[in-house]
């Protein structure tokens, strides 16, 4: 078989893959691409967040992760009666919530690994101030996973892997002699800025915006969520990259959404009553 006629089946698989992967983020049916099993990302989340309970040192401070545990069982029924009030398929019908608090104030962050496996870190604290700061930033992280971004970007990550090969191939391995060369990956690179960044600061602006839509269904007050931002822009000043280079988006950016959502979520998702 000759290259062209190669690279017109593989092509073809593909698009064929990608196809029939279709699928949208839930409530703002933002349309996805899913290829990798939400199955295996969860069973592998579950595994690292095992090493990670091991390895960093959990806080003793266990009014916080109360406090943490309780934001978060709120959430997880809020989530579960909206989607049945509404009749849609729950996005968290598979997941095994656990929450953890690590002890390291040099680091302002949380997350969310698919199947619910979430961290605090105590840095956070500094911004979050109190508990709707910190519901704003569980619900934003919390989102991540509802919203599966991690399965997109795995899925994401493997049609641009493949793609990469094919760009190899057709190119006679230039690709690989210039990585070579130069001791760098020059499709990453050129991923990183011009593919999978834009793309990943929309998985931002949309946990974003249903952090918040969480948060308001949880009974809290989301009208902190700006305040957050506002702060976390002041603690990283002259530290944020360019936006174009920055997998998030710019916190001028951000507050102006975050503005401009927040009535219209208040009115349109509040507190909702949990049977």
């Amino acid at each position: 078989m000759n290259r062209r006629k190669f690279l017109t089946y593989v092509g073809c698989g593909c698009c064929g893959l990608m196809l029939n992967s279709c699928s949208t983020a839930p409530i703002t049916e933002r349309r996805q691409l899913k290829i990798i099993p939400e199955a295996k990302l969860n069973a592998q989340a579950a595994q690292i967040y095992e090493k990670i309970k091991e390895k960093e040192k959990m806080s003793d401070d266990s009014k916080t992760l109360n406090l943490i545990k309780d934001i978060g069982k709120r959430m997880e029924g809020s989530i579960n009666e909206y989607f049945y009030k509404a009749k849609l398929n729950d996005p968290t019908t598979n997941f095994d919530w656990e929450y953890i608090l690590i002890e390291n104030k040099k680091v302002r962050n949380a997350w969310c690994m698919p199947g619910g496996k979430i961290a605090v870190y105590t840095g956070i604290l500094d911004v979050t101030k109190n508990k709707n700061g910190l519901a704003a930033v569980m619900g934003h992280e919390i989102a991540h996973a509802v919203a599966k971004h991690s399965v997109e970007r795995a899925s994401r990550g493997a049609i641009l892997n493949t793609g990469t090969q094919l760009i190899d191939i057709f190119t006679g391995g230039k690709l690989s002699q210039v990585n070579r060369a130069t001791g760098m990956n020059t499709v990453g690179l050129l991923s990183q800025i011009g593919i999978m960044n834009p793309f990943n600061r929309k998985q931002e602006s949309e946990a974003d915006y249903l952090g918040m839509i969480f948060s308001s269904l949880s009974g809290y007050d989301i009208r902190e969520t700006v305040k957050i931002w506002e702060r976390m822009k002041e603690f990283n000043k002259g530290k944020a990259p360019p936006e174009f280079m920055s997998t998030h988006p710019s916190a001028e950016n951000r507050i102006k959404k975050i503005n401009e959502w927040t009535n219209e979520i208040i009115l349109d998702y509040p507190p909702i009553k949990v049977s």
